[in-house]
């Protein structure tokens, strides 16, 4: 169950209407790094964590929190577009079309579909996109994304900041910029905090070391022209997993063969001089590949 208040997180008060900023700030309410995406992605990786106590209320307190993110920033565009697009910049920009263009104006889907008020899209109108989220139910790796996902966020306020002289948004900004930064640490110290209680270890998952190739599970492999990957501590010494020690493989070769598809079906009319041969004919089921197949004819009942 989730409770609304009428009451916004922090206060948002633009001094004055500004379409232009409007459709800049739409970035942090639906782009890739937007509060959309932190709230949809934290609000999955609740309910889809399996083990009740403070794993599971942390991640629920965040998502709540990014709702409310995403309600003040629909507003502050809302307010920022208040009044246009009869303001001052607007006005000038419609008396050149060459400035008209470089400036951009204002999201028309702001006028024309929201009446006026913020879209589920970027700063170029593009819609929001579920695909955006990450929510695996591995703690770990989702743990990581996250951190990854507020950086990035920061990095975008960060630039916003810079990008208004408008006291009261920037008064908003600041807290954004304030909860961006305990969420970075936040999810960094929750990380350690699986580790230290034996749910992950350094890598995720953490299992199938014996049934991966070994040998490749260390080596950076130099291709590349650059000349100095070889000199930081991923390619040498022991790795953080405290079970791989980090190497360089200064002119690695490939191990596959000729990199070549197989002969086209006639019928999908890819370019083909028959150097390949025939194509195979369509069958089903092999896809359990040849020992499955010996293994289902020994034990009908193993698949």
């Amino acid at each position: 169950m989730f409770r609304h208040t009428d009451h916004l997180q922090f206060d948002v008060a633009p001094e004055k209407p500004d379409p232009v900023y409007a459709r800049k700030l739409q970035e942090l309410i639906g782009g890739a790094y937007g509060e959309m995406t932190v709230t949809m992605q934290y609000l999955f990786q609740g309910w889809n964590c399996r083990m009740k106590g403070k794993y599971k209320d942390l991640i629920m307190d965040i998502a709540t929190e990014e709702i409310g993110h995403v309600e003040m920033l629909a507003t502050m565009v809302a307010r920022l577009l208040e009044g246009a697009p009869a303001t001052e910049s607007t006005k000038n920009a419609a008396m050149d079309p060459v400035v008209a263009a470089v400036m951009g104006g204002m999201d028309p889907q702001q006028a024309i579909v929201s009446g006026g008020g913020p879209n589920l899209a970027d700063s170029n109108g593009v819609p929001w996109n579920g695909r955006f989220i990450v929510a695996s139910g591995n703690l770990l790796a989702d743990f990581r994304a996250n951190v990854a996902a507020e950086a990035q966020g920061r990095v975008q306020t960060a630039r916003l900041w810079h990008m208004t002289d408008d006291p009261g948004v920037k008064a908003m900004l600041k807290f954004n910029l304030a909860r961006d930064t305990y969420h970075q640490n936040m999810w960094l110290a929750a990380i350690e905090e699986l580790q230290a209680d034996g749910l992950e270890g350094v890598v995720a998952p953490n299992d199938l070391f014996d049934q991966e190739y070994e040998e490749h599970a260390s080596t950076l492999w130099h291709l590349s022209d650059g000349t100095e990957s070889d000199k930081g501590r991923w390619a040498h010494g022991t790795a953080p997993d405290g079970r791989h020690e980090n190497k360089f493989l200064a002119d690695p070769q490939p191990l596959g063969n000729v990199q070549s598809g197989p002969p086209p079906d006639p019928k999908l009319y890819a370019t083909y001089d028959g150097g390949l041969g025939e194509p195979s004919n369509a069958a089903l089921g092999t896809e359990k590949g040849v020992m499955g197949k010996i293994k289902e004819t020994l034990d009908p009942n193993a698949g």
